[in-house]
């Protein structure tokens, strides 16, 4: 009997792994403002089974898109608030509620498995706490949750800045808007052509149980995963066949409508996936500038990865007077300015974006894409294109800059690509978050006319 009990127990408990893991990324991110990719792999790092890795993500994830309502339930129900050296108890409550608002596993599980992650983390003396305050939020679930309210921050997720300016912006897209970004993205592949075809690709991720599919969009260079997947186990990944590249942001290619032999500038190359496509597809002599040695570093790693080569160097591209060691003086054929931005657009994706972000983040961003823009454009051959991108929603960021830059150019053409996926503006083509199963991106081809 005594056997019994134990075994089932151990089916309804689950596993505990992954919630302290859960617990110090969410600290990090909140408490100290590190990303959450950050965060969670100097955490995963220490954890080999599978399915405990999964859960650490899926955990943090899910604190992050009920953070408001989590806080506040937290206030609620720890009438003391810890010392600072005990904060991660609040984390550890944060994510027991989270997953009790989900409720995918028996509350009494979750309720045990939160007063182990607190002994587990070196807080065994505050394990009653975590157990009184999880048993008044069972008891008393109804009326909490009604005392949380309709507040607009509370439903949706997301700061009141960010739901402001997206109702300014997409005022009839906005709750679908905040809706996807609240919901888990599929994984998009880029296959490698120099290493195999797409249909080689496809048929290996099958044959290794991988539901790997083809999109229905002008992406021949695309395969998606419905589900996430240990990315070291996907076939070919390894030797160079595969990467990850969401399919907005592999759309920047036909924007740059290359071909061999051109002389191409990738300004803000890092983490270096656009450049690898470009190097993938065609014989061009590429340049790759960051403005940061240690992500260059990554982007070097990347393409030995994928077997590829060109040049790269640490430069701040919109300083293009004070750094002459990477320009000789000769214009571009193309340029991509992917630009640093609010990242608005990949919030299903990076949830912590919308906590870590603020509005002063977004007018500091919008100098500095005008200040790239102004000072590259120059670089660029008369018939010469250049694609400004970014992964953000917000028209500050997007159609208003391309407004402004258009109209201080007597010698711009802006280029039509209607046959590509998002949704047209005044000046280029919008992909808003879920569109397609894509990311939220912007592209703007700008075609450099004859003085």
């Amino acid at each position: 009997m005594r056997r019994n009990r134990a075994q089932e127990h151990a089916r309804a408990t689950p596993n505990t792994g992954g919630r302290p893991a859960a617990a110090r990324s969410l600290k990090q991110v909140l408490d100290h403002g590190q990303s959450l990719d950050l965060a969670l792999e100097q955490q995963l790092q220490h954890i080999d089974h599978g399915p405990d890795r999964a859960l650490t993500r899926r955990l943090a994830y899910a604190v992050l898109r009920d953070w408001p309502a989590v806080q506040s339930l937290i206030a609620m129900l720890v009438q003391r608030p810890p010392d600072r050296r005990d904060r991660l108890v609040l984390f550890i409550i944060a994510v027991a509620l989270a997953e009790l608002r989900e409720a995918r596993e028996p509350a009494h599980a979750i309720v045990h498995s939160a007063v182990e992650s607190s002994r587990i983390l070196g807080l065994a003396r505050l394990s009653k706490l975590v157990n009184a305050v999880l048993r008044r939020y069972l008891r008393e679930q109804a009326d909490l949750t009604e005392a949380l309210g309709d507040d607009s921050v509370i439903r949706t997720g997301h700061p009141g800045w960010l739901i402001r300016a997206i109702g300014q912006d997409w005022p009839g897209q906005q709750l679908e808007i905040l809706a996807n970004n609240n919901l888990p993205p599929p994984l998009w592949l880029r296959v490698n052509r120099r290493y195999w075809t797409r249909e080689q690709a496809q048929a290996a991720l099958q044959a290794a149980g991988f539901d790997a599919r083809i999109p229905d969009l002008p992406l021949p260079d695309a395969l998606v995963l419905k589900r996430r997947a240990k990315i070291s186990e996907l076939p070919g990944f390894s030797e160079g066949g595969l990467s990850i590249q969401d399919g907005a942001a592999q759309l920047t290619f036909d924007y740059l409508a290359l071909e061999d032999g051109l002389r191409v500038l990738d300004a803000c190359s890092a983490p270096g996936g656009k450049a690898a496509h470009i190097l993938e597809r065609v014989d061009v002599d590429l340049l790759a500038l960051d403005i940061d040695r240690e992500r260059l570093k990554s982007v070097a790693e990347t393409w030995s990865r994928l077997g590829l080569e060109a040049r790269l160097a640490q430069a701040d591209a919109a300083d293009v007077a004070g750094q002459h060691d990477w320009w000789d003086g000769r214009p571009f054929d193309r340029i991509l300015i992917d630009a640093p931005c609010s990242a608005t657009g990949v919030i299903r994706r990076h949830p912590d974006i919308r906590w870590l972000r603020k509005p002063s983040d977004v007018e500091q961003l919008v100098n500095t894409q005008k200040a790239l823009l102004n000072a590259l454009w120059p670089l660029l051959a008369p018939g010469g294109i250049l694609v400004y991108s970014t992964c953000s929603i917000l028209a500050s960021e997007n159609q208003r800059q391309a407004h402004a830059f258009i109209k201080s150019r007597e010698h711009c053409e802006p280029i039509d690509h209607a046959e590509l996926p998002g949704r047209q503006q005044t000046y280029g083509r919008q992909i808003l978050p879920g569109d397609d199963d894509l990311d939220g991106f912007y592209h703007l081809a700008l075609r450099r006319l004859p003085n």
